[in-house]
């Protein structure tokens, strides 16, 4: 992967971040911070060896005990609501198959 694509994916990485912010804004405000209490997050099944993987590790994805990359609360609001934080990995997971080419995958679970 050459110096550009890695500067496309740390720009890919930045873009998907805010639009998940802005999705999970936008869905606060219309429904407010209620329902279940909650985690989300984003999975991208990539090895942490690939040369994409080294680069979604450099942009802030983690390795995950099943396997693959995970980004948790990608919105990064600070809210309980579940409804909140999956609006924001969704956008971001959309957001990263559709600008880099890997499926990524949005995941919540209740706390």
């Amino acid at each position: 992967m050459s110096k550009d694509n890695l500067d496309l994916v740390a720009l890919a990485v930045e873009t998907g971040l805010a639009v998940a912010q802005k999705a999970a804004q936008d869905f606060l405000a219309t429904h407010g911070d209620r329902d279940a209490c909650g985690f989300a997050w984003v999975t991208v099944y990539e090895k942490g060896s690939t040369k994409m993987g080294r680069a979604l590790l450099k942009n802030g994805f983690r390795k995950a005990y099943g396997g693959g990359l995970q980004m948790w609360n990608p919105s990064g609001l600070g809210v309980q609501s579940i409804n909140v934080k999956e609006e924001g990995a969704e956008a971001f997971a959309r957001f990263l198959t559709e600008h880099l080419g890997v499926k990524a995958y949005a995941d919540s679970r209740m706390d």
